[in-house]
């Protein structure tokens, strides 16, 4: 006879209490954040593993932890009409809500094991660092940060009130409440659109595309969050010519012509090491297909590819912002205020956030460390 052995209970009464759940009519909680709706007895944690069920509710115990922090391009989130060449303070802490088998992440989004937050740091503290590293935004990322709302919003308004802007990298799994809250402290986004199939989405993410695309109508129609796209190209799953093309035809129809697209470059990883690296070929034609269906800014990532890196006017095709990989090199854009900006050559506008100059940041990758907190007296 088989006996089955539950793991022991955790204790979260020392975490800070989360929003976004109710209790349930047998005493567990359902965690309304995203629609997975994890329903939960005190001690459990839900699938993402930083939301659990504490004495009073749901709490979140990664607030204040995180996996480490970084100094990084912003083109590297990836956003290219976003302050083009300034540096963005990243930082992300643990687990995820979805459980995708090719995470190019999961030495941080799956991690279990809380050794993994070695850094902590106040919500101030962040935005104070980004304020002295001469950093023009922070970014929500590495993890997906909808599953530390309240870590993410509390540090997001810190940082507009010191005039740094935010940015969230997410996969847009949430449901519309805390939706509505995440991005209002969001000045842009880069949301990951891993494919255009519900089969994709149900066998390799758990999770739903149609929750994805509610998301990017949203960002879309009710708010001014600049956004951008990212589609991870996977041989043999993703990346026909037929759902590309059903792909940027939708984001033309019901976004528009200006949300910038990125095809980028899979590589072999977590639970998905027999596919192969995703040739440069196919990216390149993505970009094809995407700009002959009327997307004006469409790109390539993950590889050396000048032309696919760079920005070009959809008006009368001058290189706007010339890219090789991070480094910035042309700078066509007229700085017309309000971060607004038209091509020097015929004076169309073009889409993102623009200043007069662009940033000189480049390449580099610097880590910040946060001095720990000596402990308090007795």
């Amino acid at each position: 006879m088989n006996t089955m052995v539950h793991p022991p209970a955790e204790d979260f009464s020392n975490d800070v209490l989360g929003r976004y759940w109710h209790r349930l009519d047998d005493g567990r909680v359902q965690c309304d954040l995203c629609p997975r709706f994890c329903k939960l007895r005190e001690g459990q944690r839900g699938l993402c593993f930083v939301r659990a069920c504490g004495p009073n509710g749901m709490v979140l115990t990664t607030y204040g932890r995180s996996s480490g922090f970084c100094i990084d391009p912003i083109e590297k989130k990836p956003l290219n009409h976003f302050l083009p060449g300034t540096p963005i303070l990243s930082f992300g802490t643990a687990g995820c809500n979805l459980t995708c088998k090719f995470c190019q992440n999961w030495s941080i989004s799956k991690a279990r094991e809380f050794d993994k937050l070695q850094d902590q740091a106040s919500p101030v503290a962040i935005a104070q660092a980004a304020v002295q590293t001469k950093c023009r935004s922070v970014a929500y990322t590495y993890n997906d940060p909808v599953i530390f709302l309240e870590y993410a919003v509390d540090t997001a308004k810190a940082c507009r009130e010191r005039g740094i802007k935010n940015v969230a990298v997410t996969a847009g799994y949430i449901c519309p409440d805390p939706r509505a809250e995440f991005f209002k402290w969001m000045d842009a986004a880069n949301v990951d659109l891993k494919a255009f199939t519900e089969k994709f989405y149900k066998e390799l993410c758990t999770s739903q595309l149609s929750k994805v695309l509610d998301t990017l109508k949203y960002l879309k129609h009710e708010t001014d969050v600049w956004f951008e796209i990212t589609d991870l190209i996977i041989p043999g799953e993703n990346d026909s010519e037929k759902e590309i093309d059903e792909m940027t035809s939708w984001v033309v129809k019901h976004l528009g012509a200006d949300v910038p697209m990125h095809f980028s470059a899979f590589h072999p990883d977590w639970k998905m090491m027999d596919k192969p690296r995703t040739p440069k070929s196919t990216l390149v034609r993505a970009r094809e297909i995407a700009l002959a269906n009327g997307l004006r800014y469409a790109y390539t990532g993950n590889v050396h590819d000048f032309d696919g890196h760079s920005t070009y006017c959809h008006a009368c095709n001058h290189r706007l912002i010339g890219r090789d990989w991070y480094e910035l090199s042309d700078w066509k854009i007229r700085f017309d205020g309000n971060y607004s900006g038209n091509c020097t050559n015929c004076g169309e506008p073009v889409a993102g956030v623009f200043e007069e100059t662009r940033g000189d940041w480049g390449r580099k990758r610097v880590p910040v460390q946060f001095r720990k907190s000596p402990p308090r007296e007795p």
